[in-house]
């Protein structure tokens, strides 16, 4: 199993998790190949305190196959002697994007098995590609691929998916619909089964307080949640919903629920990290291959200092390994498009 790591936002942690995360035992005798600029690298070894040394590729001596154990793929995409710490940059943003179209490419010609990035900025990624609102679109416009992408933030004790992602939360309940939320529940089953967990057993959080409480606090649940669970639970899945979102996490951890579907972002975010922020991972599921990330941010406020916290790391590696052997990749693509390529014109 091939892991390929884009190199996050060169102004926050992501080069010092990058560089640390390629020393530690688990890592040592796996096949990897980091995309970056050498030079941000450079300096993720300086702060994170470690010493090694990677075979360099130039991107255009890519070919059918890479070289075994770490190797890295120079972008040379992000000189260092104009970073700030802890800054947003357009600089930065950019190069995140062309580091993560790299691995995706890399991904879909078959030449790796799971895709990972250490932490990006989104303002940064803005302020290089306007459009840009979150990884899932850039995937699939890197990829041209019809496909959708959905978020699942994974910890030992509990999955969490969500119905809607990045919307302001004044939107939520006029984008839920009883076929959205089905679709969701299924599709929250398949990744389970896909990642192991044949038959998992999903709790469904309710939108409103007390799960809309007979009405009282809104129709949501009532009209649009319970079909859609009902709907789900006569099609054989293991479903319960809705649950207050006060205590269906309370729950999962018991032992009722191995995944928890929220309404919107925060209502399983919050939980999630409470629970385990230094341990968990963002898993983006839908495509021929996984791709992963910490599910924490870039840490503006601690960047360059030796005190990212490498657990979530380890485990988004550990997870796109896992995944990766417990369904290989189905892809067998045309040629390689250049790894290079700018991903703003895409």
């Amino acid at each position: 199993m091939r892991l390929a790591i884009a190199i996050g936002d060169a102004c926050g942690i992501g080069p010092e998790l990058t560089a640390a995360l390629l020393v530690h035992q688990t890592m040592r005798d796996r096949e990897v190949i980091v995309v970056g600029d050498a030079r941000v690298l450079d300096m993720g070894k300086k702060h994170a305190g470690v010493e090694f040394v990677l075979p360099m590729i130039r991107p255009d001596d890519i070919g059918s196959t890479l070289p075994a154990g770490q190797v890295m793929v120079d972008l040379g995409n992000c000189p260092t002697d104009g970073l700030t710490l802890g800054h947003w940059t357009m600089e930065a943003g950019t190069a995140s994007l062309q580091n993560f179209a790299a691995t995706l490419r890399l991904a879909q010609a078959g030449l790796v098995d799971a895709v990972m990035f250490t932490p990006f900025n989104k303002h940064s990624m803005r302020l290089a590609r306007p459009q840009y609102v979150d990884e899932a679109g850039f995937i699939g416009a890197i990829l041209d691929s019809s496909r959708s992408s959905h978020e699942f933030n994974v910890l030992d004790e509990v999955w969490n998916a969500r119905v809607t992602s990045h919307v302001p939360l004044r939107q939520v309940a006029e984008l839920l619909s009883i076929d959205r939320i089905l679709a969701h529940i299924r599709l929250t089953a398949d990744v389970m089964q896909g990642a192991g967990k044949p038959g998992a057993r999903i709790g469904v959080a309710a939108l409103n307080p007390h799960a809309g409480d007979g009405r009282n606090f809104g129709d949501e649940d009532e009209d649009i949640i319970v079909p859609a669970v009902e709907q789900a639970a006569a099609e054989g899945l293991n479903v319960k919903g809705p649950i207050p979102s006060d205590t269906v996490f309370v729950r999962a951890l018991r032992g009722e629920f191995d995944a928890v579907l929220t309404m919107y972002h925060d209502q399983g975010q919050i939980a999630m990290k409470l629970i385990g922020f230094d341990r968990g991972v963002t898993l983006i599921a839908g495509h021929d291959f996984p791709i992963v990330t910490p599910a924490h941010g870039t840490a503006f406020d601690i960047a360059g200092q030796g005190k990212a916290d490498l657990g979530a790391t380890l485990a988004a590696a550990q997870l796109g390994a896992d995944l990766a052997a417990i369904n290989p990749p189905r892809t067998q693509l045309p040629a390689l498009r250049p790894a290079w390529a700018d991903p703003l014109d895409a």
